[in-house]
């Protein structure tokens, strides 16, 4: 280490000012380099490229990115592309990714109260207004709340995909024209049961698996919300759809609380406000173009009719209520909740 000049010649003061000058400029850099700490968010989720729930996630981190000035660096990954539905939900708890999206249903094993506003058991959801009500009212927050504390992921807000509905090869028109359908459904008990209880012969299945099962035969039917419907092509295989509204799936903004909870104050304000801007904007979209979307349908071959008589279908599921609150009291108070503001 080299030395310059004669330390003799320096005095016990100047060495002293010398050292509260350093302490000094310390002190003052140091808000500049935490300032310019960087916060990584990977988004990872299995909605489709070019989807309206993609495009809010894309919106959403840009937003974050910018209002930030580059503080979070929001890295946006849709399709899959790290790992299947159900890895990147555990991911997301785990925190290895920092925000996904999925159906409050996913959590049923731990949360049976949180899977009620994720359309089970079937036709809790009357129309859009009422989904509002739940999820964008004090139940939402509650929802999120529940979450936070049983599974270590916050609910900033809910996107959507929508009402789902039947597509089948022969017309359905009423219940009695359910019977000995088969239609393809989740491996999930409380859909298998609800299917049952229509007359229809339910048929657990992979959903990447359903155009196959259409042609061969393996199915006659499936359900899904009508942007699927398009994008999978299903139409080709069969070309009636029936309006049931029978389900309504909203999809909950998942991030990680524990990185959540890392962030400097001002940062975890723009991550929440900048996701209920960007999903607001998502459930807009998603609602205006599901008419567009429906009158596509019917352009490519499909014949689109309404379901006679859904008081006969609702009156016969109803007992599947009763089995779902069963699961705790917890969740028999959501559910109470969530029908209640039908009213």
């Amino acid at each position: 280490m080299r030395t310059h000049g004669n330390t003799r010649g320096i005095s016990r003061r100047s060495m002293l000012a010398t050292g509260s000058a350093a302490i000094g400029l310390s002190a003052l850099a140091a808000p500049a380099v935490l300032a310019q700490q960087k916060f990584v968010c990977r988004m990872g989720h299995s909605e489709a490229i070019g989807s309206p729930l993609t495009m809010a996630f894309e919106a959403w981190g840009k937003a974050m990115n910018e209002k930030s000035g580059g503080r979070i660096d929001a890295q946006h990954f849709p399709a899959s592309q790290l790992g299947s539905y159900t890895q990147m939900i555990e991911q997301n708890r785990l925190g290895t990714i920092q925000a996904t999206t999925g159906g409050p249903d996913t959590e049923e094993s731990v949360a049976p109260e949180i899977a009620a506003t994720g359309g089970a058991p079937g036709f809790i959801y009357r129309d859009e207004a009422h989904v509002d009500r739940v999820l964008q009212g004090d139940i939402g927050k509650e929802v999120s709340a529940i979450a936070r504390a049983k599974t270590g992921v916050e609910f900033l807000d809910y996107g959507e995909v929508g009402f789902r509905h039947v597509l089948s090869k022969r017309p359905v028109a009423t219940m009695a024209d359910l019977r000995g359908l088969k239609i393809r459904v989740p491996e999930l008990k409380v859909w298998v049961d609800f299917w049952k209880l229509l007359g229809a012969n339910p048929t657990p299945l992979a959903y990447a698996e359903q155009y196959n099962a259409l042609s061969t035969g393996l199915i006659d039917a499936l359900e899904a919300d009508v942007f699927s419907i398009k994008g999978f092509k299903w139409g080709e295989q069969a070309k009636n759809m029936t309006l049931t509204n029978h389900w309504f799936l909203p999809k909950a903004t998942r991030v990680n609380a524990r990185w959540l909870d890392s962030l400097p104050a001002e940062l975890q304000t723009i991550v929440r406000d900048t996701a209920k801007v960007a999903f607001a904007e998502q459930r807009r979209v998603n609602r205006a173009n599901t008419a567009a979307t429906l009158e596509e349908l019917k352009a490519s071959g499909i014949t689109v009719r309404t379901a006679g008589d859904t008081a006969a279908w609702r009156a016969a599921t109803e007992p599947l209520f009763a089995e779902f609150a069963s699961k705790s009291p917890a969740t028999k108070a959501m559910i109470d909740k969530i029908r209640g503001l039908v009213a």
